[in-house]
Parts: C-alpha cells; structure tokens; sequence
C-alpha cells in the first residue's frame, strides 16, 4: 500500500510517499524559517499563504522521485490537526481534493502522532511499547506507547514547552528566530558555572513540566546587566547565560524522562520532535541511558522537525490496522485543538 502524507501545521510543508512493503519512497519538505525570521516568530497568515504556493510544486517532487505516477497511490493521509487552522486547511483541501481527483480514500491524522512514531522511520527501530518525550517549540510531553494509537500521557508542560523556551530565551539574548539552534551553539561556548539557574519542577515527583520561570530568570539575569542594548553584553557572557539555560532545561528533560522509565519499568525510550534534534540533549539522555541501562531512540535529524514522511507513515500504520479507516467522503474539516488521548487504537 503506497500512501501520500501531507503535512502543514505550522511552519513547514512537506510531502512524502510510503510503502508498506518498501518504506519511504520519497519526501521533500520546504521550511518558512527565513520568511518568519524578520517577525521574530511565525506568521499564521503568512504561513498558510506560503503552504499554498508550496504544495503542488512539492507533490510533483515526491512523485518524480519516486518515479510514481499518482494514479499509483493508494490513500492520501494529511495533517488534521493540531496547528494553526489556517495552515491546516490548506493541507487538508490539496489532499481531500486529490483523493477525490484520483478516486482514492483520505485519513486525517494527528500531528502528534506523527511525531511520536517518527523513530520507527528510522533504521533502527523501537519495538512497543516504549516512553515517549515529545519535545517541540508547541509540546513537551510523556507518553507511554504500548500501540499505533495507544497513548498514555504521564505529564506535560503546565506553561511554555519547551522550544518555546528556547526561542523566547534566544530572543532575550538577540539570536533571533529560530532560537533553538542558535542558543545551543552560543551555549557551547559558554562556562558551565557562571550562571546555576533554576530547574523548574525537578523534584516534583510528577512527569510534568513548566518552563517559564526559566525564561523569566534568563530575563533577569540579561537586565542586571544594565546596558541599553543587548548587543552591549559580552559576547562571552552571553555564551555563559546560553549554557546555564541550555544545562537547565537538559537536566530537566532527563531527570523526568529517567524517572518516567524506572516508575514504568519499560527499557526504550523514544524522543520525537525538533528538541530532539538538540546535542546536548542527546548526549544527556545517552550518558543517562548507558548509566540506568535503558536504550534511546531518535528519529533522523531530518524527521525532527514537522515533515510529511512521518505523516505518510502514521496514516499508513492506521490503515494497515484498520482499512475501515480510509474515508472517500471528502468533506474535510481541521481540528486545530485535538487532544491527543482522543485518538482510538488502531
């Protein structure tokens, strides 16, 4: 069963061709960092304008390398939420519009998913069931997956996730959008012991997580500075506050996804999500791993961010279990608030 994923959530466009005999065929992604850049963050307006000069383009790509007529798609499975409403009907009337063009059935899929079982793209592969930390600039959450739509939350966020805080600290130092990245490179330059800030909800014996605080003292520390600009900071000073930011929030993750693993008992830990991609969080969860004897997986670094590989795949797991599932009534809708516990096992 080959199956078309479409993804338009936020801020990337992608399209992707999966094979449930051959894997991923093809994808092809285009990402409105630079458009967004000058604001300082994401445009919705502007992010559903761009999803439609981008998607037919994007189909043509996947299908010319994969060298598939798309009269050879079997479904066409597409993001239905949750994002920006207006980005995600522009991903969801290209797909319901081709399936109905080519007589095929179209499923919607739950962005979140796609996250959480984007590892299984990879080469080396988690079995269920497995923890999951998904970890975005929109969610920080653990899960336990025992299942293609069987998800148990154990705790998230109560406030910013945890991209949120990267960008909005890397902002507060003058790296721009997107701060992720950028904050973690300026981070490894920095002195471990200049800055200890604090480590939100490290003892809370729960899984959840609240990171706005250590925004809020990234804050403070730039203000007592007292300079008119933050381009009058030293250089190095800043590298210093980046890494007392960046140790925080690593230590955080780690500490709550280990306690997730010893509380369960499970032995596989998968991250999905673009802070996945971050290095000193992998190389924390790796050192912890080696220590408390559990394995990590991560997705490619290329299916960290939203994609629509991981999108193909989740439809194309659905509906491997469930061919009830492929719907040919193609009145779509979008739902930019969807829980992730109301999704039934496949």
């Amino acid at each position: 069963m080959i199956v078309l994923g479409v993804e338009s959530s936020c801020d990337e466009t992608g399209f992707a061709l999966y094979d449930t005999e051959r894997g991923l065929l093809s994808h092809a992604l285009h990402s409105q960092v630079a458009m967004h850049e000058e604001y300082g963050g994401v445009v919705p307006e502007l992010a559903s304008r761009d999803h439609i000069r981008r998607a037919i383009p994007l189909l043509d790509e996947v299908l010319k390398r994969a060298n598939l007529p798309a009269s050879n798609i079997d479904a066409i499975a597409y993001t239905q939420g949750p994002g920006l409403a207006g980005a995600l009907l522009v991903g969801s009337s290209v797909a319901c519009s081709l399936a109905l063009a080519l007589d095929k059935p179209v499923l919607g899929v739950h962005h979140l998913e796609g996250h959480l079982l984007s590892p299984l793209l990879a080469s080396e592969r988690p079995d269920f069931p497995f923890i999951a930390l998904l970890v975005s600039g929109g969610h920080t959450q653990l899960m336990r997956v025992d299942g293609v739509g069987s998800y148990t939350l154990l705790g998230e966020t109560l406030d910013d996730a945890a991209g949120e805080a990267f960008d909005k600290s890397a902002k507060l130092l003058g790296l721009g959008y997107p701060g992720g990245p950028a904050i973690s490179q300026l981070a490894e330059r920095g002195d471990p012991a200049a800055y200890k800030l604090p480590r939100p909800m490290l003892h809370s014996k729960d899984f959840n997580f609240s990171f706005s605080g250590l925004k809020t003292a990234v804050l403070t520390v730039v203000k007592n500075h007292d300079v008119k600009v933050i381009s009058d900071i030293p250089e190095q000073d800043k590298a210093n506050i980046a890494r007392g930011f960046v140790d925080a929030i690593v230590d955080v993750l780690t500490a709550k996804c280990v306690s997730a693993m010893k509380h369960t008992g499970l032995s596989r830990l998968v991250i999905a999500g673009g802070v996945g991609a971050n290095k000193q969080l992998r190389a924390s969860l790796n050192a912890a791993a080696a220590k408390r004897k559990f394995k990590v997986y991560y997705p490619e670094l290329e299916f960290c961010t939203d994609n629509g590989a991981m999108i193909a795949f989740a439809g194309a797991m659905r509906l491997e279990r469930n061919p009830a599932l492929a719907q040919r009534d193609y009145a779509f809708n979008v739902r930019p608030r969807w829980p992730l516990d109301e999704l039934e096992a496949a």
